[in-house]
């Protein structure tokens, strides 16, 4: 009876991480996802449910061990000086309570004591980092698997509210959100004939052109 249970946790385990990688695919690196963020997150909690349950069925190759997806071979690779890893996710007052639990418990602090937090609407678009030496920016790149990314360097230098230069001499490297705003998408949707689903796609499909023209074109926000 345990090893018909262990059997069809290994196979639901199997068709999940399958899943999630085709998904993780369309989303990070063809900026075109067939699914909904809901309903993604469904799969990703199944697929850590049954990891708790059967530790065994966990290794390297897991959705659940990795961030984004590899690099497309159209850019060159930048390889991250620390790893650039994704925001979790609450979607219950549970999941709320658990994670200040755990920052009570990170910060040694007693049950009683307050933890504050401080909350802020979270704009969707494509995650990047930008290194700067002497001041000046010098590189840019994607999340790619969080160990290394998409050098998009020329196509940062084309947003106008991202600093080509800064008051720092030292080596700075910091990690943002491009975006586009809902009218930009509007605009660019009637001039595509509806191409792209939301404001988050039109961005990551924007910054990521081997054109950086294009990406100029396009109106795109730090």
């Amino acid at each position: 009876m345990l090893f018909d249970k262990f059997e069809q946790a290994r196979q639901e385990h199997f068709e999940l991480s399958k899943q999630i990688r085709e998904h993780d695919k369309l989303y990070y690196s063809e900026d075109s996802p067939a699914i909904s963020d809901a309903e993604y997150d469904e799969l990703r909690q199944k697929l850590e449910a049954i990891e708790r349950e059967f530790p065994e069925l966990t290794n390297a190759n897991s959705p659940t061990q990795k961030v984004g997806t590899s690099p497309s071979r159209r850019f060159g690779k930048v390889k991250h000086s620390n790893p650039m890893l994704s925001i979790g996710n609450a979607f219950s007052e549970e999941d709320v309570i658990d994670f200040i639990e755990r920052v009570r418990r990170f910060l040694g602090l007693d049950e009683n004591e307050i933890v504050e937090i401080f909350a802020e609407p979270k704009i969707d678009g494509l995650s990047f980092t930008a290194r700067y030496e002497n001041g000046k920016f010098v590189q840019g790149a994607t999340r790619g698997d969080g160990t290394t990314g998409e050098d998009i360097t020329e196509n940062l230098r084309t947003i106008k509210t991202l600093p080509q230069e800064i008051n720092y001499a030292e080596t700075l490297e910091i990690r943002g959100e491009v975006y586009m705003t809902h009218e930009d998408f509007r605009k660019l949707n009637a001039e595509n004939d509806g191409k792209f689903a939301n404001p988050r796609n039109a961005a990551a499909g924007s910054l990521r052109q081997l054109d950086a023209e294009i990406t100029a074109a396009r109106n795109l926000n730090y």
